[in-house]
């Protein structure tokens, strides 16, 4: 298996497995797919979720780890996530979620799976796009929690990927970095009234 996913911190998924057996904080879910759920269902593929802070056009993008997110599955598919973050006091439940972007993850670690290189799976989060990338890390054994796209890491846009980026189309950072910073970077005012 080329995808090398890195173990979370284990109170992160002691704090999700908390959460998945609290019939409150299930039942409190906006998970209708978690509640309606028949059978255990436990966390997987612990990703860490980093957030682009900013993209500069002559260097590395500034990046922060924001969480882990863990794909909820019920039987044979996932049907919900859990996210964690850091607090003062260490790593804590967020949230349960659900959405295209459940579906999208699996299909794209799936997708990365059948490459011949191998890779640790991140996701990169760009919120000025509304957009959420698998990050594909060529560094196999690098710190899950620190780091930036490097040129050559690959980005698989997740559906629903913003218009005219393609969703499940690997990217390398080099070339859809660019990219997203024509479309983030506001469009310099053309000049002031005299």
């Amino acid at each position: 298996m080329p995808l090398h996913v890195p173990p979370a911190p284990a109170p992160a998924l002691r704090s999700v497995l908390a959460a998945l057996g609290s019939p409150t904080a299930v039942r409190e879910a906006r998970t209708p797919s978690l509640r309606a759920a028949q059978g255990p269902a436990t966390p997987e593929l612990p990703l860490p979720v980093h957030v682009l802070d900013g993209i500069t056009a002559t260097g590395p993008s500034v990046t922060r780890l924001a969480g882990w997110r863990f794909l909820i599955r019920c039987g044979d598919r996932a049907v919900a996530a859990a996210e964690t973050r850091l607090t003062p006091d260490g790593w804590a439940f967020s949230h349960f979620f659900e959405g295209p972007y459940i579906t999208s993850t699996e299909q794209a670690l799936r997708q990365a799976d059948t490459m011949p290189q191998p890779y640790q799976p991140r996701l990169l989060s760009v919120p000025g796009l509304y957009m959420l990338t698998l990050w594909l890390h060529g560094d196999p054994a690098a710190d899950a929690t620190a780091g930036h796209p490097e040129p050559t890491d690959l980005l698989v846009p997740l559906a629903p990927a913003p218009p005219g980026i393609a969703a499940h189309r690997p990217h390398r950072a080099a070339d859809l970095l660019p990219v997203l910073t024509h479309r983030v970077t506001p469009a310099p005012l053309l000049g002031s009234p005299a």
